[in-house]
Order: structure tokens, then C-alpha cells, then sequence
């Protein structure tokens, strides 16, 4: 039988091991062309039962994630950090997702004493860290920081929709898909998206979003 989902092996581990205090970090929006790279640390209340279903938040339908979302907040302990365009643009996006994971732990209202990290990179922190590869598929609290982040990112996406309708920020959430190009070449690009990604820079530098792509330049 299959394995049905992220459990709490990594945590429990870390408790045996003498950790009182185990948060789960993971983040979500590296691959898009707009908006920001959120961060999310989540400590569950130990005395509390985790809900269920929790799993890796691209497995998970939207509204699913929106009830989670809900259910972790009542249930554990969350710190959210933030990296906008500007620091992407200006860092580069790994360091950009390492900064934000680090704010998203200090943004706890407790220190934890290990953070499980998804992926092989792990921002400075003073507490003790391991890196999971996959962490979101196998860590309770890594799949639930998971979720908490994008389902935060996704309503900023929202939000900023609002503010540039042209985008369709609310449907593909800043990913490059189509849709999205088309804006691009048409509006050109907002201040929200990452001027430092390649076909965003290709669009400014000569008016088409890929070199074998020409088309008419943006007015």
C-alpha cells in the first residue's frame, strides 16, 4: 500500500532527540514571473490534534487548502515572512527565499529549537536545522507551512489583481502561462513583476518576450 501522505516521523525524531520546540518551513512562489516569494514556519500545538488531510499544497484543491489553511492556524503556532520584487530582483531568488524563511521564523511567537527545511537549502537561523528533500511530502509541519504560504501568496495574487486587472494575476497567480505572455506583450510589464527573469527582461530590453519570438513592442 502506498505511502498516503507527510506523517510526523521528522518531528518526532526531533522530539526523541530532545527538541521541545519543532517548526516545519517550506515556501511557495520561486517559479512565477510576478509577485513575491512567501515563506511560511508552522509549530503545531503539540496538545492539539493536527487536522487532517494536510499534504503537500500543489496536491491539494484550492478550497481544500482554504480550509486548512484554517484549521492549521487554530491549531499551531505561524510566522509568515515575505520577499518582495525588489528584494528578488535585487538578491536573486534563492537568496530572496532564504530571506524569507527566516523572517517567517522570527516572526514566531516562540523559538523553536530545530526547523525542518524543505529542500536542500537553509536560510541562517540560531536555532538547530535539517533540510528534507521533498519535505512537503513527508513532514507534517512542512506540508502545513506549505500550505499556509501559498495559500497566502495566492491571496496576495488576488489582491494585486485588483489593483492590475490586465494581468490575470487572480487566475494564474504571476506563472507564465499564455494568458499571462499575452499581457505582458500587450501592457508591458507592472512594477510587480521580476524585471530580473529572463523573458521580463527580454520584453524591456526588445519588446518581445523571447528572442525567437518576435512580436510588436508593448505601447
Amino acid at each position: 500500500m502506498g505511502k498516503r501522505g507527510p506523517d510526523s516521523k521528522f518531528e518526532k525524531a526531533a522530539i526523541a532527540r530532545g527538541a521541545t520546540v519543532v517548526c516545519g518551513i517550506d515556501e511557495a512562489g520561486c517559479g512565477p514571473w510576478a509577485g513575491p516569494v512567501v515563506a511560511a514556519a508552522v509549530i503545531f500545538d503539540r496538545s492539539k490534534k493536527a487536522p487532517r488531510g494536510i499534504n503537500d499544497s500543489k496536491l491539494l484543491e484550492p478550497e481544500v487548502r482554504e480550509k486548512l489553511f484554517g484549521a492549521i492556524h487554530e491549531r499551531a503556532m505561524v510566522g509568515i515572512g515575505i520577499a518582495d520584487v525588489e528584494r528578488i530582483d535585487r538578491d536573486n531568488i534563492l537568496q530572496a527565499r532564504l530571506w524569507a524563511m527566516q523572517q517567517a521564523v522570527l516572526s514566531l511567537a516562540a523559538s523553536p529549537c530545530i526547523a525542518l527545511v524543505d529542500g536542500d537549502r537553509a536560510p541562517a537561523l540560531s536555532c538547530a536545522i535539517e533540510t528534507i528533500v521533498e519535505g512537503d511530502r513527508k513532514s507534517l509541519s512542512i506540508a502545513a507551512a506549505s500550505i499556509i504560504a501559498k495559500v497566502t501568496r495566492d491571496r496576495i495574487m488576488v489582491a494585486l489583481h485588483e489593483e492590475y486587472p490586465d494581468y490575470g494575476f487572480a487566475q494564474h497567480k504571476g506563472y507564465g502561462t499564455p494568458e499571462h505572455q499575452g499581457a505582458l506583450v500587450k501592457f508591458g510589464p507592472s512594477p510587480h513583476h521580476r524585471r530580473s527573469w529572463a523573458p521580463i527582461r527580454c520584453l524591456l530590453e526588445t519588446g518581445a518576450l523571447f528572442p525567437t519570438a518576435p512580436v510588436n513592442h508593448f505601447s
